[in-house]
């Protein structure tokens, strides 16, 4: 008898946090104009920025120059939607990554770019996913 008493507390206590965290997840407004954290920004701009770079064909590594907008979603991590000026540098793929490259300054290689992405994270587990990302001459 005892052995029910206790199933039946357990199982009104996982619906009641159940209840509790649905209630939360109903309250979800969708995508909203906030600006990330100084840290989940960069790490985010980092990886979109790693991403497009292994990706691209270009020989030159681009760099985000400036955030533009940023929209984010609450769901099992943080989606991520944004807007980025990037350019062109100075700097080869080939000769490994350097944070500190400068943007070309020589007229036939100045390239910059305008991308929207969209990238799902699980900041706290260190994980990221870029699930979208489109670049037009900017």
């Amino acid at each position: 008898m005892e052995l029910g008493y206790w199933r039946i507390s357990l199982l009104l206590l996982v619906s009641l946090v159940l209840a509790n965290h649905l209630d939360h997840f109903q309250g979800w407004k969708g995508f909203e104009e906030k600006p990330m954290s100084k840290k989940n920004m960069n790490l985010t701009l980092k990886f979109f920025i790693e991403s497009y770079n292994n990706a691209s064909n270009d020989t030159y590594l681009f760099r985000v120059d400036k955030l533009l907008r940023s929209q984010m979603q609450l769901t099992t991590g943080v989606e991520y939607i944004a807007t980025v000026k990037i350019s062109r540098t100075k700097c080869k793929k080939n000769k490994g990554r350097n944070n500190t490259c400068a943007t070309q300054s020589k007229k036939k290689l100045k390239k910059s770019l305008i991308c929207d992405f969209f990238i799902y994270t699980v900041p706290w587990m260190n994980f990221y996913e870029l699930w979208n990302n489109s670049c037009l001459e900017g």
